[in-house]
């Protein structure tokens, strides 16, 4: 069998029979398929090839032609099209050669501009002619068309089929499947148990690094999915524990179309795939699964997360409250520029905000003390909590009660776990042949190992176990306390049980946010907005932090000149007195004005003072100084000093004068002299009388 397109330039060079089925499946399965393509030879031969000049590329045998990527076979084939060596192209069909008409044209170009041609079981064409090119540019475009109608009517089928929820999605570890295809869950009670803790745990702590936090101090893990059904324990991490939390099966609801493919690319080169707002998830059927939680608890524990995830400068949300002094942390608002104001943490906790400054030609927004706008907040919190009574601490600590119970459970559990893998692991042991060593000894260890865990298990439930009667005394305690205050939140407020984070959690039950604007140095104005929507306008008296952010120091400077002036005996406490009763007062303070204030002043205008002498002089007689030492050696007196501080030389310090003495004597000379040529390892002065 020939061909009029096979010429005598063809024959010189090499016969390449492409080979390529899409799936590993179809591999092991469509074997006639295979076998058709390998006896494309023949034709080769009956073309007129020899059979040295017959080349099989079979590299791409599982890999889909929609695309060149990991087709290390096709890229073979264009480079050595390219070089010239190939004079014809097999294949049973073009679209084993390529589905996709980006990859497709540009073979037909090469082709063309080589002379080479290209061959299927329907017959051979030549690239470089019209009529060529057309029918095999109709093949690949056929072919990339069949792809999409393919594709589209398997889609068309598995969304049919998850429209009525009988999709079999994989499903996460405590969900798994009958012999009859039905979901139930796991039948291992720890597994269960284990993750209807991780939920209760994040209700009552609110973060997930508190939850990891907790698993890791208790020595728990977390079931992962190891295979098609068995488990895995691990230690908790930050993205198991989320992907429990995440997961809408754990509501009962079956959820196709969570991910999508992104345009973005991994490091990998292939392309990422991204989580889907809830809100285009394509189908959603609740109650479906049987449920650990229900829906409004993972709507719940949804918003919670969203709320956490804080990002000052992308998103407004209020972020997890924290054990920072700044009660306001995450709900403090800018009311100049609008935007969430951050917290600084330097000498005195400010609320800050410089949005405005980056506006050309505009000032930083505004700076508020913490202290002063907290006190007043917190107030305005207890007054409209004020009629209810504490019934919720009661609550609060029932609820702990019983994650201390569900913690217990999930560990005594764990210790049953451990106890049937060393179970597991004696019977192996007993039942192996003691000849076979390699054998008898790897048992051994695992046998030790699963023993290992098992007394660390038992020995921390043991303590978990044993009764906190100090902490049971506390809450007895506490609990008369609240009994004598009528249970009043303003008292709780002050217990030191309570930390900042769980005063912002309460504080959050009913504020939304809190808007900030310092009118003035001195007047900040706080509107608080309340979860109702209501909102209460407060005027806080905000100390000024230093003498310029004082309403009038100009003022208060000439007042001090003044005073200073007039009558040189005036002390500087005198002056604060008569300051203070002008209605003057100093900086971070709310009434009065300190005497280091006035000094300030005074000094800044070049108003001096004779101050008392110190009754205890630097000098003191029959001692003798470093510096005075160091004199008569004629060395620096930091080398004497770096001698005291590696404790080459032992001395006294006077804490009175704040100066190391020596006694003032010839001997003291004489003694540095010697140290100082070497001759003496050390020297001891602590033996001397101070007196």
């Amino acid at each position: 069998m020939t061909s009029e397109l096979v010429t005598s330039s063809h024959l010189k060079r090499k016969a390449v029979i492409y080979i390529r089925q899409s799936t590993p499946n179809q591999v092991l399965t469509n074997q006639e398929s295979l076998r058709l393509q390998y006896a494309l030879r023949d034709r080769a031969l009956a073309l007129g090839w020899q059979d040295g000049d017959i080349a099989v590329i079979d590299r791409d045998l599982g890999r889909s032609g929609a695309s060149t990527d990991a087709r290390a076979g096709f890229r073979d084939l264009v480079g050595q099209v390219t070089l010239g060596e190939i004079g014809l192209i097999l294949s049973i069909e073009v679209t084993r050669l390529s589905r996709n008409c980006t990859d497709w044209y540009p073979l037909l170009d090469l082709c063309g501009y080589t002379g080479c041609l290209i061959a299927d079981r329907d017959g051979i064409y030549d690239p470089g002619t019209p009529n060529g090119r057309l029918l095999l540019g109709l093949k690949g475009t056929i072919s990339e068309m069949e792809l999409y109608t393919i594709r589209s009517r398997l889609q068309a089928g598995l969304l049919n089929k998850a429209k009525r929820g009988e999709l079999a999605m994989s499903l996460p570890v405590g969900l798994t499947r009958d012999p009859i295809g039905r979901v139930i869950l796991t039948a291992d009670s720890e597994a269960q148990a284990r993750l209807r803790l991780v939920f209760s745990a994040f209700l009552e702590r609110r973060s997930v690094g508190k939850v990891v936090r907790l698993f890791c101090a208790e020595g728990l893990t977390l079931p992962r999915r190891a295979d098609c059904t068995g488990i895995l324990w691990k230690a908790p991490t930050e993205a198991a524990v989320l992907q429990v939390l995440k997961n809408p099966a754990y509501a009962g609801a079956f959820v196709y179309g969570r991910h999508r493919v992104s345009r973005r690319l991994t490091a990998s080169g292939r392309p990422a795939i991204e989580a889907v707002p809830r809100a285009e998830w394509k189908i959603m059927i609740k109650d479906i699964y049987p449920a650990y939680i229900t829906w409004e608890t993972f709507e719940k524990i949804e918003a919670i997360l969203t709320d956490n995830h804080a990002r000052y400068s992308e998103k407004p949300n209020r972020g997890i409250p924290r054990d920072g002094s700044a009660l306001l942390h995450g709900i403090a608002w800018c009311g100049k520029c609008g935007r969430k104001m951050f917290v600084v943490y330097h000498q005195r906790t400010q609320y800050f905000c410089s949005n405005l400054k980056r506006m050309p030609g505009m000032p930083r927004c505004q700076t508020v003390l913490t202290d002063p706008v907290d006190a007043a907040v917190t107030e305005a919190f207890f007054a409209a909590v004020a009629p209810a009574e504490l019934e919720a601490w009661e609550q609060a600590q029932s609820a702990a009660r019983q994650a201390e119970d569900a913690l217990r459970r999930a560990a005594t559990q764990q210790v049953e776990r451990l106890r049937y893998q060393v179970t597991l692991a004696e019977r192996q042991y007993n039942g192996v042949d003691p000849d076979n060593r390699l054998v008898a000894g790897e048992l051994e260890r695992r046998w030790e190992v699963a023993l290992r865990a098992l007394r660390e298990a038992e020995q921390a439930l043991a303590v978990r176990a044993a009764p906190l009667a100090a902490d049971d005394q506390k809450i007895v305690a506490l609990r008369r306390n609240f009994a004598l205050v009528a249970r009043r939140l303003p008292d709780l407020w002050q217990d030191a049980r309570l930390k900042n984070a769980q005063k912002k959690a309460l504080l959050r039950c009913l504020i939304d946010k809190v808007v900030l604007d310092r009118m003035s140095p001195e007047l900040t104005v706080a509107r608080i907005i309340w979860q109702g929507g209501e909102d209460t306008t407060l005027h806080i008296d905000t100390s000024a932090v230093a003498l310029r952010g004082l309403s009038d120091p100009e003022a208060m400077a000439r007042r001090v000149a003044e005073l200073a002036r007039a009558d040189t005996d005036l002390t500087d406490q005198e002056i604060a007195a008569i300051l203070t009763s002008e209605g003057f007062r100093s900086p971070s303070q709310q009434d009065h004005v300190i005497p280091s204030t006035v000094k300030v002043f005074r000094q800044n205008q070049r108003i001096l003072r004779r101050t008392e002498r110190n009754p205890y002089t630097r000098a003191k007689s029959g001692w003798i100084t470093v510096a005075k030492i160091a004199q008569h050696l004629k060395v620096s007196p930091s080398c004497i000093y770096k001698y005291i501080y590696s404790g080459s030389i032992s001395v006294l310090f006077d804490p009175v004068r704040k100066l190391y003495l020596f006694p003032d004597t010839p001997e003291t000379i004489s003694l540095f002299e010697r140290f100082r040529a070497k001759e003496l390892p050390s020297l001891d002065f602590t033996d001397n009388s101070r007196k």
